[in-house]
Order: structure tokens, then C-alpha cells, then sequence
């Protein structure tokens, strides 16, 4: 199976070894996204409402990029550094799906990069 690279200057370049996303076949992976503001290099952290919209921007470039949209989302990852952070984020998360919405499950974790609130990751199919 061919692999294509997606790349996009209007989401954060990677902070490691990886990809913001592969597309596979018919499926498009979008590596996690934290609130890093692609034209500044900073963090757009002053609350977790600022931090979760601006991931879902990050992820929307990204799916952009590929041709997609958030209607194209079939499975999204969201890790939180604190799940009592679930419901403000999920606010921001639900407002940019219409319709139906992908599966997806939300896990608390100890630490994320930079010491962020929210990271997401997403599936879509073309």
C-alpha cells in the first residue's frame, strides 16, 4: 500500500520524529495536535477553551490540506491532562462537527508535550 505525507504550514511543523499526517489507502492519520499556533511558534494556552480550539484549527488545516473536512472524521483520539477539563473541551470539540459525529474515546494522562491540557488526533476516509 502506498503512504503519502500530508504537510501543511498552516498547522504546527512536527516537535519530533513524525509526520502531522499519512494518508493510507483511503484513510488519512493526523498525528496528535496541541495548541501550538502555526504562525507564532507559541502556545495559545491562556485557558483550555483557547488551547481546544486551537488544536481543532490545527487539525482542520491539516484535514484541509488533504482535501477533507471534520465531515470526513470517522475516529478521534483526545487526551486531557486532567478529566475534569472534559466538559469545556468537549463544548469546543462538538462545535466543529455537523451531523453525525466519529467514534472516539477521551483519556486522561499524566503529561503531554509542553506540558499542554489537550491533545487530539484523528482518523478521516477519504
Amino acid at each position: 500500500m502506498e503512504k503519502k505525507i500530508i504537510q501543511t504550514n498552516n498547522a504546527p511543523a512536527p516537535i519530533g520524529p513524525y509526520s502531522q499526517a499519512v494518508a493510507a489507502g483511503n484513510l488519512l492519520f493526523i498525528s496528535g495536535q496541541v495548541c501550538i499556533d502555526p504562525q507564532s511558534g507559541e502556545l495559545n494556552n491562556a485557558d483550555v477553551k483557547a488551547e481546544a480550539h486551537q488544536v481543532m484549527k490545527n487539525l482542520q488545516a491539516i484535514l484541509s490540506q488533504a482535501g477533507l473536512s471534520f465531515n470526513h472524521v470517522v475516529k478521534t483520539t483526545i487526551f486531557l491532562s486532567d478529566m475534569n477539563l472534559f466538559a469545556e473541551v468537549n463544548e469546543i470539540y462538538g462545535s466543529y462537527f455537523t451531523g453525525t459525529f466519529p467514534a472516539r474515546e477521551t483519556i486522561a494522562v499524566k503529561g503531554l508535550p509542553k506540558s499542554v491540557n489537550v491533545e487530539i488526533s484523528m482518523i478521516a476516509a477519504y
